[in-house]
């Protein structure tokens, strides 16, 4: 009876412990492939996630480099023709439009003809011009008549003279009406169809004219703008705290909104001589090249003067940046995957970017967007 008993403690044990291996292998941990997307801790100040984690979808990096350090914040602009090499061409005679020979976008050479007009006033303008040279004939052949006569004391000196009078004055209309066609550009066809030309070599940027326009000298606008693209105007205005420091020749560079992350050299040309009294400002003009024609006139732009070409920084946007307490920190990608949490030095913050002086390495790759996700995992690993 005893040893009935004590098997069938045994049976007991043997069942209970059965029991208790099932129950461990039933509550244990997915396999390790399934926590594949989860992040790794490779310490405090480091993050790492796998190739397909989904937290990647979320990430983004950019390569970053050392730029010249500005002045100061940097202050609105306006990209302009360089009003040097741009021409507004308007007609000089009142006519209608007859035939439009360029179009926006066209390059010409100064003596281009960019429209055909039909003139009334061009018609009469050469019509005087030709009268005028053929009674100057005709009073040259008086006048060298009387000149023959004079010499045989035919006619009195008075006679002589007046028609000496009347050649010089059909002379003077002559050159007068010559120097009228000239400054019109006309050919003298007698036609009264006129050409307007292009003075200067460029690109048409800008048309106003349309087949059957009625056009005259006192249009408010121009017919046609011809510019040089690659030649630009950056004017920017400049609070008066920063005058000091912008002189003619200093460097500057330039962002616009169509490209983000590239900035444009450009140089101060010349600084204003009064501020606005309303915005205590005062316009900076600044020649840049725009030798890649990505440019436009009419371009917003942000401004930095620089301040010495030796003292370098490396521009961040600020969604790049993370603030704890007095300090602020960044996420560099070091290995694919692998994003590092990294002390800076801030030395010149703007409204959409800022510059950093140490900490991030020239070319490195930084977070821009998933900053906070990354801090909050490394805080989450220190612990």
């Amino acid at each position: 009876m005893k040893l009935v008993t004590k098997l069938a403690i045994g049976a007991a044990i043997i069942t209970a412990a059965a029991v208790t291996v099932v129950g461990v292998n039933y509550f244990q941990k997915p396999p390790v492939a399934e926590q594949a997307a989860e992040s790794k801790p490779a310490g405090p100040r480091v993050v790492q996630y796998a190739k397909d984690a989904p937290q990647m979808s979320s990430l983004k990096t950019e390569a970053v480099h050392q730029l010249a350090l500005p002045i100061a914040d940097p202050v609105n602009g306006r990209i302009a023709y360089d009003e040097n090499f741009t021409a507004r061409v308007s007609s000089p005679v009142t006519g209608r439009v007859t035939k439009l020979l360029r179009e926006i976008g066209d390059r010409v050479n100064a003596g281009d003809a960019l429209l055909a007009i039909d003139s009334a006033d061009l018609a009469a303008a050469e019509a005087d011009a030709q009268k005028s040279r053929v009674d100057e004939q005709r009073k040259k052949l008086a006048f060298e008549r009387a000149s023959n006569l004079y010499e045989r004391e035919v006619i009195a000196r008075k006679d002589f003279e007046a028609a000496q009078a009347d050649y010089q004055q059909a002379v003077a209309e002559t050159r007068r009406t010559a120097q009228r066609m000239k400054l019109l550009g006309a050919s003298g066809n007698e036609n009264g169809r006129f050409a307007l030309k292009s003075p200067i070599n460029g690109v048409i940027a800008d048309r106003q004219a349309n087949p059957g326009m009625e056009v005259r000298p006192d249009l408010q606008n121009p017919l046609f703008v011809v510019t040089d693209i690659s030649r630009l105007w950056l004017l920017a205005d400049v609070p008066e705290r920063y005058l000091a420091d912008v002189k003619p020749g200093q460097s500057v560079s330039v962002l616009t909104d169509a490209y983000p992350n590239q900035s444009f050299p450009a140089t101060v040309e010349r600084v204003g001589v009064a501020l606005d009294p309303v915005t205590r400002r005062v316009q900076v003009r600044c020649v840049i090249r725009n030798t890649d024609m990505r440019l436009r006139p009419e371009m917003f732009a942000r401004v930095y003067f620089l301040a010495d070409e030796h003292k370098k920084g490396i521009r961040v946007h600020n969604s790049t940046l993370i603030s704890e307490g007095l300090y602020s920190y960044a996420f560099v990608e070091t290995q694919p995957g692998r994003f590092e949490r990294r002390r800076v030095n801030v030395v010149l913050k703007g409204p959409e970017s800022s510059f950093i002086d140490s900490g991030i390495a020239d070319g490195e790759k930084v977070v821009t967007h998933g900053a906070l996700l990354l801090n909050a995992e490394a805080s989450s690993n220190a612990q």
